[in-house]
């Protein structure tokens, strides 16, 4: 399955590689065949790259899990004043080859929601958590509030949110996505437990961050 996120980038690569295509029946027969190839490589990458499949959400209401694939290239102490002050940083960084998709990572209500501009540094740089753009999304379920942030990056220059402040959401679900790789930084109050740690890969609306 294709992300419906995608469909503008999809429609403009295909575009793009219809033109290119047409172009190539003006060159020699070898470098024609060489572009056509090229092309048809970058719209099946583009396709894979929006690629979204479905996902075994655990059936347990006290658990947080992962909104993003790839690598957690972080897990430190941190100070939110969302999540109450003493806090837990997680990031994850999320590479080209990743599924890009993000998903909830914990029912309750969106009481925050806050689009910042910014930077672009290189999304596994850890200056990119304070400087880059981002979406910073706010969750409180009277047991525990998460803050976690779609974060842009050098070549992720496209952030997608659905999310309203004020909706209703279950863990698990889709909101949104970063397009050509980034990371999502999740920070996490301190009375909850922490069950990953770096280097660790992650897979959304699967992976159990922490309990609660």
């Amino acid at each position: 399955m294709v992300t419906p996120y995608g469909n503008s980038s999809i429609i403009k690569v295909f575009l793009f590689c219809l033109l290119l295509d047409a172009t190539a029946l003006l060159l020699p027969a070898q470098a024609s065949t060489a572009a056509v190839l090229a092309s048809s490589c970058f719209l099946l990458f583009t396709f894979y790259f929006f690629r979204d499949p479905n996902r075994n959400i655990p059936d347990d209401d006290r658990i947080i899990l992962a909104p993003a694939d790839g690598k957690i290239i972080l897990v430190q102490e941190h100070h939110e004043s969302f999540t109450g002050g003493p806090s837990t940083l997680i990031s994850i960084f999320m590479s080209p080859f990743n599924v890009h998709v993000n998903r909830i990572p914990v029912d309750g209500k969106v009481t925050f929601l806050r689009y910042r501009p910014g930077l672009f540094h290189m999304a596994f740089d850890h200056r990119s958590m304070e400087n880059n753009e981002k979406m910073e999304i706010g969750i409180d379920n009277g047991s525990v509030r998460v803050l976690f942030s779609q974060v842009s990056g050098f070549l992720a220059r496209r952030i997608v949110c659905t999310l309203q402040e004020g909706d209703t959401v279950r863990a698990g679900k889709r909101f949104g996505m970063i397009k050509f790789g980034s990371r999502v930084d999740v920070i996490l109050p301190s009375s909850v437990t922490i069950l990953v740690r770096p280097g660790l890969k992650t897979r959304a609306g699967e992976t159990v961050l922490a309990k609660y």
